[in-house]
């Protein structure tokens, strides 16, 4: 393994790391495209049914940082108006497309289905009838609900409850989500695949680990009252617009924002929201990064034992509160001081002077909100990374008071609301003793598959029967090969969905195939239920669909007639499921924090879930205090040229530590753009580079190269350079999965998306 290169990428100050290389029609992020794309949406076709739809009472379709509910459809838990983004646009724009022409599955076949990317697949438009892909047949054919009943109860009525799996987005409600999983553990099966387990499963378990709780301890109410945002990991202008109000707020009053990415991203430097009209289009948004470190992928740990040892020799811990209300604080100490600044800067490229600096500039602030997203958690060390913020959070003192703690950033709109609602192999101990108490049984004691567990399950040929509530199960996967292999081993695979996706034409089951149409957020003819990323639950109305000669099903009247005809009336009316209010008296009974929803429908108050947000030191453990640990550095390094095969002789190429990203015009797995403006990149068959990388191995801007991974290759990528840091690249997601091999966190299962080793060839 040879080392990376360790020299300081960008200067500690937001100056200095602007005047880095960066396209130069995207000096900011937001700004004039969003208004643009605003102004698009509202002249389309779907215009005016898309407004209705942005003021319909549901909540967000996209993040978990998304608006609605109760409060209107433009305003946020706190009633603050103009709180909608392009990305809420985008994804109702894509729900209010016409069905999918009956011609396109009875016309094309399997072979020319799997050809379509994406957005060729997004764009085919909505579900709208039931459908069957049979082994042997090259097509997709139209089946009845009653043989769709029957085919699922047959799939899932196994005698082996082990071999039977589900696996689940965020787009669903919690009342399906709870469902889905008391469906699988009344039947004795564990196997609760969910998406977090590939995006956000090392937050839950390392804030778990430390504070008892695995979600976010910061509401928005206290978020607005921080003058310090450490934002690791995250290009929240593309994925999480909405946070961009907060955090040019808080420059407003003079606070700080400490930007640590490998990837100098325009909108984390200047952001031109919507929310702020005038200052967008004339003004060239607002500033963003008070500070702005690139260090090396996968160092993050590293980054933050840095800021410690700065914080513990210039004497700014807090030990008042660490000795108060911290364990383990002495194990930690004593492997700050015994490690040297040079193993700390070689591991992650950043200087001593620069982790000083960032040092200073956190302790001088008086509360500070720690936030991250996937560019922590997807690292082989993604669990230890999250421990590493959470021990930088409490030697400081800056968690359960106001202004001050640490917030996740989630994903997907429900995501975190599944977790809540027992959709995880981490059943916590007091549902899980309630569940038992309701089903008058205990549950099956096996662990069950995350989401790479079941793909390595499928893989062996350990797995019947498999329920996708949304999501993209193949999409979403590293080593695409491995994932299309294992789920054509699966004998039944029933996909719920609202559109297509490339895993319903290349995730096809061995015997059997159901694609099956239901309603989303604001069409379901009765209330549900989500859970914003900042444990707020929101209540959507009922709504009605455009699809009017479609036959959609609501998600919940499919589970609760699934699960009649598996378990008929015992030990609860599984049919009287179907009744969103008594799925409602369920939770409130067996679900920890949730007590409020028992009231929801007559109260229609919307609630933060309760035992979250600690307001004082008083944490979930079983001390009550926080559980400090050691976070070992990484061992990081990148292989030679010989691993992947060599180079020919006179051949140029170079090794690259490849991160995997979403572009601005993508949610998820699904693509709505091609390009992506912000980072210079024209289409998605592009790699950005440094421009030093590329000059020092003879490549050159805008040439076609093969992108070689460990598992797959690329061919006719287009070198883009790009402010990403030396020795380090990045590509669009889902489609350089195919390069990766499945390398996990052994803590969490998470794979390690931000860290791929690939040989750039000419």
């Amino acid at each position: 393994m040879a080392p990376e290169q360790s020299g300081s990428p960008a200067a500690s100050q937001s100056k200095a790391s602007s005047e880095l290389p960066a396209p130069e029609d995207a000096d900011s992020g937001g700004g004039w495209p969003l208004i643009d794309g605003w102004a698009r949406a509202t002249l389309s076709p779907t215009g005016l049914r898309l407004w209705q739809t942005l003021n319909h009472k549901s909540a967000c379709l996209s993040c978990a940082w998304g608006t609605g509910g109760q409060s209107g459809g433009f305003r946020d838990e706190l009633g603050e108006r103009l709180q909608r983004c392009l990305k809420s646009v985008e994804a109702i724009g894509a729900e209010l497309q016409s069905a999918v022409p009956a011609e396109v599955f009875a016309g094309r076949s399997l072979a020319e289905l799997q050809q379509l990317s994406s957005a060729e697949c997004d764009q085919l438009g909505r579900l709208d009838r039931p459908l069957i892909q049979r082994a042997g047949s090259d097509h997709y054919q139209p089946i009845s609900w009653e043989e769709v009943q029957d085919i699922s109860a047959a799939a899932f009525a196994r005698p082996s409850p082990e071999r039977v799996a589900s696996y689940s987005s965020g787009r669903s409600s919690n009342e399906a989500a709870y469902l889905l999983q008391l469906l699988l553990r009344a039947l004795g099966s564990n196997n609760l695949a969910d998406c977090s387990d590939l995006c956000h499963a090392p937050s839950s378990i390392g804030l778990s680990r430390v504070f008892g709780s695995g979600t976010s301890m910061v509401s928005l109410e206290s978020l607005q009252q921080a003058d310090g945002v450490v934002l690791v990991g995250s290009n929240a202008p593309a994925n999480h617009p909405r946070l961009m109000n907060e955090l040019i707020r808080l420059r407003e009053r003079g606070g700080t924002v400490i930007v640590i990415n490998p990837v100098l991203e325009a909108g984390l430097l200047k952001f031109g929201s919507p929310a702020f009209p005038i200052r967008s289009m004339l003004g060239g948004g607002s500033e963003i990064a008070s500070l702005f470190l690139q260090p090396i992928p996968g160092s993050d740990t590293a980054v933050f034992l840095g800021l410690q040892k700065a914080l513990l020799d210039s004497g700014a811990i807090d030990w008042e509160f660490v000795k108060a209300h911290a364990d383990g604080w002495q194990a930690l100490i004593e492997q700050i001081e015994t490690t040297s600044w040079e193993a700390i800067t070689g591991c992650c490229g950043l200087s001593r002077e620069e982790l000083e600096h960032t040092a200073a500039r956190l302790a001088a602030c008086k509360a500070v909100v720690f936030a991250w997203a996937m560019g922590i958690t997807h690292h082989a060390n993604g669990t230890a990374n999250v421990q590493a913020i959470a021990n930088t959070a409490v030697l400081t003192g800056n968690v359960a008071r106001p202004g001050a703690g640490t917030m996740p950033i989630r994903g997907h709109s429900n995501v975190q609301g599944f977790g809540s609602m027992g959709v995880t192999v981490n059943l916590r101990e007091p549902m899980r003793l309630a569940l038992e108490q309701l089903l008058g049984r205990p549950l099956s004691p096996t662990r069950g598959y995350d989401t790479r567990a079941l793909i390595e399950a499928a893989a062996a040929g350990a797995v019947d029967s498999l329920l996708c509530l949304g999501g993209n199960l193949y999409g979403a996967n590293p080593d695409s090969r491995q994932a299309q292999a294992a789920l054509g081993r699966i004998d039944t695979i029933i996909y719920l969905a609202t559109k297509p996706n490339t895993g319903h034409f290349h995730g096809l089951a061995a015997r059997q195939t159901l694609l099956l149409p239901v309603f989303n957020r604001f069409e379901t003819p009765h209330r549900t239920t989500v859970e914003s990323g900042n444990n707020w639950v929101r209540l959507n109305e009922p709504g009605s669909t455009h699809l009017g000669s479609g036959q959609l099903i609501s998600e919940v009247e499919f589970l609760a007639e699934l699960a009649h005809r598996l378990h008929g009336t015992e030990p609860i009316d599984w049919r009287r499921l179907q009744d969103p209010v008594y799925v409602r008296e369920l939770i409130a009974r067996t679900v920890p924090g949730y007590a409020a929803i028992a009231e929801i429908d007559s109260s229609k108050k919307e609630f933060e879930v309760a035992g979250r947000v600690f307001q004082e030191p008083c944490f979930a453990t079983a001390t009550g205090r926080a559980q400090l640990a050691v976070t070992p550095l990484p061992e990081l390094g990148l292989p030679n040229a010989n691993h992947f095969g060599g180079l020919a002789a006179g051949e140029q190429g170079l090794v690259l530590n490849l991160i995997t990203a979403r572009s601005y015009g993508q949610h998820n797995t699904v693509v709505y753009k091609q390009g992506d403006s912000y980072r210079g990149m024209p289409h998605r068959q592009t790699i950005l580079v440094n421009p030093e990388d590329l000059a020092a191995c003879g490549l050159r801007a805008n040439q076609r190269v093969t992108v070689q991974g460990e598992a797959g290759q690329l061919d006719g990528i287009e070198l883009i350079p790009g402010s990403v840091r030396p020795g380090a690249a990045l590509m669009f997601y889902p489609e350089a999965n195919v390069l990766m091999r499945a390398v996990s966190d052994p803590e969490s299962g998470t794979p390690a998306f931000k860290r791929v080793p690939v040989l750039v060839r000419a």
